[in-house]
């Protein structure tokens, strides 16, 4: 069994505000403290159900929040951004189940700890065929391109009554609940651990019977972005295949989920570095 983990920060146990998840910010460095004490807790768990190998991406922000020296040394890790499948770098057909630890909603949900859609900045909100999408919807689709299902996710509630309607089979492990966007009601540090190592357990264990399927990819995949600062969309809109719909929105219909991925990428990095100037 090789399992791949791709922990965020927001949505682990004891984070609610933006100065811990931002580099800089009072206590970042004891997030980072937290977040790569939960990506242990899924390790162990993996390796409890049999895991042969097991594959660690820093999924957050800059992607060098988890604290190396720390991590289970049984795992590796994915460390720095940007990368070519970004949340999901080291998934391929070899591996069994991916595990989302530290996951939340998205931009456009009402009720979620620090939501957003890969870029709080650059998107207000992130449409697939309609309908507002998070990052681990995206993230699924694009592992069901490899053939991997989606095994566990953990977060706030809001994040695991998305991935429970999305992905076949998947345990969920909440570790919070959402009292505003910038508050939540949390899990002890340690019971959260404890609940996350029992979850990423179960999760493997489903992958080695067999009893996970990759979420269904959809046979249109239309996506559309609106964006927070005024000017966005007609910057983006110079991008290959991107059409603008109105002042802050733009339209890209995708060949396949890693498409999509990619241009959401595309996207988000010229909304930065258009806003900066």
């Amino acid at each position: 069994m090789d399992v791949l983990i791709s922990i965020d920060l927001e949505g682990v146990a004891g984070i609610a505000t933006r100065q811990q998840t931002l580099p800089g910010g009072r206590d970042y460095e004891r997030a980072r403290v937290l977040m790569t004490a939960e990506a242990n807790a899924a390790v162990r768990g993996a390796f409890a159900a049999g895991a042969d190998t097991v594959l660690v991406t820093d999924s957050h922000g800059p992607a060098d929040n988890l604290i190396a020296e720390q991590l289970d040394p049984r795992a590796r890790l994915v460390v720095g951004d940007p990368k070519p499948l970004d949340m999901l770098q080291g998934i391929s057909e070899k591996t069994d189940v991916v595990l989302f630890v530290g996951y939340h909603v998205g931009s456009a949900d009402s009720f979620g700890v620090l939501a957003h859609t890969f870029s709080g900045g650059a998107f207000a909100d992130v449409r697939l065929n309609g309908s507002s999408i998070s990052e681990a919807k995206l993230n699924g689709l694009v592992a069901a391109e490899f053939g991997v299902p989606v095994g566990l996710v953990t977060g706030d509630e809001g994040i695991c009554n998305v991935a429970e309607r999305v992905f076949p089979g998947v345990v969920c492990v909440p570790v919070k609940q959402a009292v505003g966007r910038t508050a939540a009601l949390t899990m002890h540090p340690d019971t959260a651990r404890t609940t996350v190592e029992e979850g990423a357990r179960r999760a493997v264990e489903a992958a080695a019977s067999g009893s996970l399927r990759a979420a269904l990819i959809p046979k249109t995949i239309l996506l559309e972005a609106e964006f927070r600062p005024n000017g966005a969309a007609e910057i983006v809109s110079l991008v290959p295949g991107t059409h603008r719909i109105d002042a802050r929105t733009v339209q890209f219909r995708a060949e396949s989920p890693r498409q999509a991925l990619d241009v959401i990428i595309v996207w988000s990095y010229l909304v930065g570095y258009f806003a900066s100037r």
